[in-house]
């Protein structure tokens, strides 16, 4: 599923909103975790799982072009771990 679905289901469950009004909500929401993995923090939606970052060490790579070897930097990452609720209900 991708943004406008998510938004397009959401407007078709809630007819009482416009399709502007769901679109502002669910950019508000994911800038809200984006903002909050930026400072470096966490998410947690019960049920669902947890937003975080992880941070990833700098290695040597390959340019898959040419098989050059390219320094990657250190960086931090998202990861989202699945809450207990998501994986019962992915692994019925």
């Amino acid at each position: 599923m991708i943004r406008s679905e998510l938004v397009q289901k959401i407007a078709a469950d809630n007819p009482d909103l416009s399709s502007k009004d769901v679109e502002r909500l669910v950019n508000s929401f994911f800038n809200a975790i984006t903002e909050q993995l930026a400072r470096g923090g966490r998410v947690e939606l019960r049920g669902f799982g947890a937003f975080s970052t992880r941070q990833r060490k700098a290695r040597v790579g390959r340019n898959p072009r040419t098989g050059d070897a390219v320094q990657v930097p250190a960086k931090r990452v998202p990861y989202f771990k699945p809450g207990k609720e998501m994986r019962e209900r992915l692994n019925f």
